[in-house]
């Protein structure tokens, strides 16, 4: 009887272990099912703060190109007000100063948007500044007035077009 009575004491010890050992299992599985999540929360958060700041220093100097487009106008304008009566070399001073800052503008990730005359208006990449009456169909670029620009893939500036009614 004693023997009995021993071999059930040994058997609600082995029990007693038995779930001691399943609950520390279970709680080890949770921590560690838990740390695995926070780490990948942290490595989400890592790359995700990296793009953000990737972001951040492509755009941050939006304002000053868009300043420096004006500039380009500028040119544009002088180029222009030139035509043929004006001095060759001032008009190739001005187009050399004019291409060098293009280039400086390009390195930095600045492209012209391309306006087709003839092809229809995409008002995504232009903005219809006036309706022109035409023998061409309506919505068909008759002149692109002013040059749009991307900025790293980013509108900064629509084309401005006429469009013909």
């Amino acid at each position: 009887m004693i023997e009995e009575h021993q071999e059930d004491k040994n058997q609600k010890e082995k029990e007693v272990e038995t779930d001691e050992s399943t609950r520390c299992q279970k709680e080890r599985d949770e921590y560690l099912d838990g740390w695995k999540r926070a780490k990948a929360d942290l490595l989400n958060y890592k790359k995700d703060e990296a793009k953000r700041f990737e972001m951040m220093i492509k755009f941050a100097n939006e304002s000053l190109v868009k300043e420096l487009i004006n500039v380009l106008d500028s040119f544009d304008l002088a180029l222009i007000s030139l035509g043929n009566d004006g001095d060759r070399k001032i008009q190739k001073g001005l187009y050399l100063i004019r291409h060098q800052l293009e280039d400086a503008l390009k390195q930095q990730g600045l492209e012209r948007v391309i306006v087709s005359v003839g092809q229809p208006f995409d008002p995504a990449l232009q903005e219809a500044i006036a309706s022109v009456e035409s023998d061409k169909p309506s919505g068909i670029i008759i002149e692109e007035v002013e040059r749009g620009y991307l900025l790293n893939g980013k509108l900064v500036r629509p084309a401005r077009v006429k469009v013909a009614k």
